[in-house]
């Protein structure tokens, strides 16, 4: 019977050690290219076939899938990038990328795409809110599934997201550290877990200035429409020296709003918002912001479904990235 061959018997042949040819054979690093040649070479010659201990999955190439509700499709300013910088990164890493939206009948339906149901991914991004019943139905598949800009108490997945707490904060001290007293905050909370975690910053920031929240000028339920807003406005008795808006289009829509009401911005009124996107620069005056690394979402949640697919019974982790200030011409300080 034929005698086995060894890495050792290359390694002699060779006049090498046993852990190069093994260096070599499994291509990691430590030799060099004519050394893994050379050693390539020998092991075919004299019949040695080395039995890697990757599974099959690690020998294919990765496919994951990318989906969203057909509104975060349409948000391109915000969420164009983070697809953007997603697809860069499976580009980048050899990674097949599955993109479809989710229609509002499917997410109804509870229709998962195709490429999920039949598991041909090995594993999906969730991006933004879609409904819980929907993204658990995603995780109940088994499939490793990390979420961008959105988490809940119910759902048992990975999430890269904002520190909207923080965020906040630091946008109603900024007003705060410029004598603002009244301030006002507008959004609607119950669109997104992130919008009522930036009321939560403002209130925070609000509690240790030692200043009493009016809840006349707390507006929670505000619709993104411009008539919805002048009305708003209209129908205060007093309006506050500052407004702190959950978003850029509400920012804008504001700023536009009391400007038509005649007062001037910042120097009767100031106004923050949140998002660093495309209207708090064309608003006019520029509208001072909370500025969010949308592409850091994208390379973070890809990094993160790499390692949940090698993990898959580590804890859930929540990363969060920060939110920083841009000052802009819409806040001043108060004047007499």
């Amino acid at each position: 019977m034929k005698r086995k061959v060894t890495m050792q018997d290359i390694a002699d042949r060779l006049g090498i050690s046993k852990n190069s040819v093994s260096q070599a054979l499994t291509g990691k690093g430590g030799v060099s290219t004519d050394t893994k040649e050379l050693v390539e070479r020998t092991a075919a010659e004299l019949g040695y076939v080395y039995k890697g201990k990757k599974t099959p999955k690690e020998n294919r190439q990765l496919t994951i899938g990318l989906i969203a509700t057909e509104f975060a499709f349409s948000m391109k300013s915000f969420f164009g990038e983070i697809f953007l910088s997603v697809e860069q990164n499976a580009i980048n890493n050899g990674v097949n990328l599955l993109i479809q939206s989710i229609s509002e009948s499917a997410k109804n339906d509870l229709i998962l795409p195709s490429f999920i149901e039949e598991k041909r991914v090995d594993g999906v991004i969730i991006v933004s809110h879609i409904s819980l019943d929907y993204i658990n139905k995603v995780i109940s598949t088994g499939i490793p599934t990390v979420l961008i800009d959105h988490h809940h108490p119910l759902i048992h997945a990975d999430a890269i997201l904002t520190n909207n707490r923080f965020g906040a904060y630091l946008a109603t001290k900024h007003l705060i550290d410029l004598g603002h007293r009244e301030i006002a905050f507008v959004g609607n909370i119950d669109f997104s877990p992130s919008y009522y975690e930036r009321m939560e910053g403002f209130l925070l920031a609000l509690k240790e200035a030692n200043i009493t929240p009016k809840e006349e000028v707390i507006f929670l339920t505000a619709k993104e429409e411009n008539g919805a807003i002048d009305r708003k406005i209209k129908s205060l008795k007093h309006i506050p020296s500052a407004w702190l808006c959950v978003n850029d289009g509400f920012g804008f829509m504001v700023s536009s709003s009391l400007k038509s009401f005649g007062l001037k911005i910042p120097d009767q009124v100031s106004v923050c918002s949140f998002d660093n996107g495309q209207l708090s620069q064309l608003a006019d005056p520029p509208i001072t912001t909370m500025a969010i690394n949308l592409k850091l979402f994208g390379s973070y949640a890809f990094k993160q479904l790499r390692w949940r697919i090698d993990h898959p019974h580590e804890p859930v982790q929540e990363i969060l990235l920060p939110a920083n200030l841009i000052k802009r011409g819409s806040t001043g300080r108060v004047k007499d």
